[in-house]
């Protein structure tokens, strides 16, 4: 049997922008935002600002009271500076939505930057044979919010 890690959907996502790895982190790492470029989507920081290791926040997704939560918390917090990358990385803390996830930026000789988006996620309760689904939703869903968080 395959270690559990390896059972969840892998999403994978490599972006280039020609912001500044230090302009693009506030807009990767503003989770408020990121709840207004997933459909159906909030983020209720439980967390006081500035974001660093420890600070909570919950994605929750959904209509009415047919929802379900994504409650992350940040594990790593190194802000790019200089020509050096930066990293986040999130633990997936829900009752519904496990697993973890990383930004990480790094900057580009020619100028920019090259974000990557790494992400292992399980929802509880879905059968493992819709992992390819879940990952293939993941990667159309994340892309796409990625390319409007870095947008002006």
């Amino acid at each position: 049997m395959p270690a559990y890690h390896a059972l969840m959907p892998a999403i994978r996502i490599v972006h280039r922008t020609s912001l500044a790895p230090v302009e693009a982190w506030p807009k990767l790492t503003d989770w408020e935002r990121h709840g207004a470029q997933v459909p159906l989507t909030r983020t209720i920081m439980e967390t006081a600002p500035p974001t660093r290791v420890g600070t909570i926040f919950t994605a929750r997704t959904g209509v009415s009271r047919i929802t379900f939560d994504d409650r992350m918390e940040v594990v790593e917090w190194r802000p790019p500076a200089e020509d050096l990358p930066g990293l986040v990385r999130l633990e997936k803390r829900g009752r519904s939505v496990t697993g973890w996830a990383e930004i990480e930026i790094r900057p580009l000789a020619a100028g920019g930057a090259e974000i990557h988006w790494r992400e292992e996620l399980r929802l509880r309760g879905l059968p493992r044979a819709l992992d390819p689904v879940v990952a293939a939703a993941g990667r159309l869903l994340f892309g796409r919010a990625l390319a409007r968080l870095l947008r002006p």
